[in-house]
């Protein structure tokens, strides 16, 4: 650190929360506070819709400008086609946390997926690789088919998952019929976590539910305006597979619908705008119930910054 004496846990700060809560601007702002105590930081995204570089519009990641100078990593830096797992990013944030530290630079996590941030801080169930053929069977049943298969050979996993979540529903069953064990079983013996090896600086802002689903719309309302339609033009003309994980992004089903003809753009806007508020809503209930108790939560993400940073900040020895 540039005091010259690193704690004996190094330092990671993290701004959760749900989408258009105002985490990257914040992240910058503390990065940019920072920078003027002679200190260097570097943001992470943690994001699972931001690591692909075919959705820089719709996954709202953070422009040139946004960015004011400060350095990002994990920014559009994945192949769309291909799914980044919470292990998949875990592995990369772990390497640029471990970069950052290595030059005197606070790592700034930023970002809305509960689920990339749980498997970095406690690590991942050690799921032994699932047999191709298992595989293949699985994901090649109709959903409706494999919840029911599933309600037989895990019902506790079943009882727990949206009967329509073809993705969860298909993992599950894949475990249990490669493994011989319930995932649950895999998901109580967690390895890799770096909690124990860091001292984490979390915030969470939590904006009142109606301001947030406004800045939800007006967000989905300025994609449209920066090149959305235009974005999803490019994915269609690829003829990617509808699964890839860039073609269900939240935003993409809804235009490229409009752009097939299927419905008109005013519906399209509708939809996108209502995707993009239940997905807050999931994140904001993830956030609000999951983390531990003692991470703070705002309101307000301008309200929290005086006492988050100062207390960082003497961490550091920048006081």
């Amino acid at each position: 650190m540039s005091n010259g004496q690193s704690p004996v846990r190094k330092a990671v700060a993290l701004i959760a929360g749900p989408t258009a809560s105002g985490k990257s601007d914040l992240a910058v702002e503390l990065a940019l506070d920072l920078e003027k105590r002679g200190n260097r930081a570097v943001v992470i995204n943690a994001d699972s819709a931001q690591v692909y570089r075919d959705l820089r519009v719709l996954s709202a990641r953070p422009s040139p400008e946004e960015m004011r100078g400060v350095e990002h990593r994990l920014f559009g830096t994945r192949e769309g086609t291909e799914p980044c797992s919470a292990a998949d990013w875990a592995h990369d944030a772990k390497r640029e946390i471990e970069a950052a530290h290595g030059v005197g630079a606070l790592p700034i996590l930023v970002g809305g997926t509960g689920l990339y941030i749980r498997t970095l801080l406690d690590g991942i169930a050690p799921v032994p690789p699932i047999d191709p053929a298992v595989r293949e069977a699985v994901r090649s049943l109709p959903v409706g088919e494999a919840y029911g298969a599933l309600q037989q050979e895990d019902p506790e996993r079943a009882a727990v998952l949206n009967p329509g979540d073809t993705t969860r529903i298909a993992r599950a069953l894949e475990v249990v019929r490669s493994t011989g064990r319930p995932l649950l079983h895999w998901q109580t013996r967690r390895e890799g976590g770096i909690a124990a090896a860091i001292e984490l600086f979390p915030l969470i802002l939590l904006p009142e539910r109606e301001r947030l689903y406004e800045r939800c719309d007006q967000r989905f309302t300025r994609m449209l305006e920066n090149g959305a339609i235009e974005e999803v033009e490019a994915l269609l003309a690829r003829s990617l597979h509808p699964l890839s994980p860039v073609m269900r992004a939240i935003g993409v089903p809804e235009i490229a619908g409009y752009l097939r003809r299927e419905h008109s753009l005013d519906e399209a806007i509708a939809q996108g705008r209502q995707a993009t508020r239940n997905y807050a809503k999931r994140q904001y209930t993830w956030f609000r119930n999951q983390p531990p108790e003692d991470w703070r939560r705002v309101a307000n993400e301008n309200s929290p910054t005086p006492p988050l940073f100062e207390i960082l900040f003497r961490y550091l020895g920048l006081t």
